[in-house]
């Protein structure tokens, strides 16, 4: 499988100047990262990806886009490959407005509120990763799927710390990292 973590958001941006959270909700891509999430596109094309699934969360719906559009493939929700829970950029957009916003995606099966009320611990993002490896390892698609995922997220699976926009390969029946070191 490919995970592709998404291009950089408003929230990256400032974050990184300042190391503080600038405050931002559900951010969503800067011109850079519509041009990662482009770039993403493009690299991506020659691969044989038959399934697209993304967090929902603007930033990475933003970056799955141009790879569906590209591939054809319709993008597939799921709340279990969000970010962590720790800075207002976590604070989701309730579905209802997403379906306003994304009216190609098929989000009924999600939640209203999908993102957690109080900051996740790394045990709980390191829990949905594992959660999510499993289901992916015998799942018969898993060489064929791109997840747009976060940092997060993507270091819990794979002990990885992607940038915004690369993407790298991942199989899920290995074991999960010995050691996550959770430093952005």
């Amino acid at each position: 499988m490919i995970l592709l973590r998404h291009g950089q958001s408003e929230f990256n941006l400032h974050f990184t100047a300042t190391r503080k959270d600038p405050g931002i909700v559900d951010p969503k891509l800067t011109p850079l990262g519509h041009e990662q999430a482009e770039a993403a596109a493009e690299a991506l094309a020659g691969e044989d990806i038959r399934r697209i699934i993304a967090s929902p969360y603007t930033r990475a719906l933003q970056t799955a886009a141009p790879v569906a559009r590209k591939l054809g493939l319709p993008v597939t929700i799921t709340p279990v490959v969000r970010e962590r829970y720790a800075f207002s950029c976590d604070i989701g957009t309730p579905i209802s407005q997403l379906a306003g916003a994304w009216p190609d995606l098929t989000l009924d099966h999600v939640e209203e509120i999908w993102w957690p009320q109080a900051e996740e611990g790394a045990e709980g993002v390191i829990a949905r990763a594992a959660e999510f490896r499993g289901s992916m390892a015998v799942h018969p698609d898993w060489p064929h799927t791109l997840v747009v995922s976060h940092w997060g997220f993507i270091l819990a699976l794979t002990g990885t710390s992607a940038q915004n926009g690369t993407w790298l390969r991942y199989d899920p029946t290995q074991p999960a990292p010995e050691k996550i070191i959770w430093k952005p």
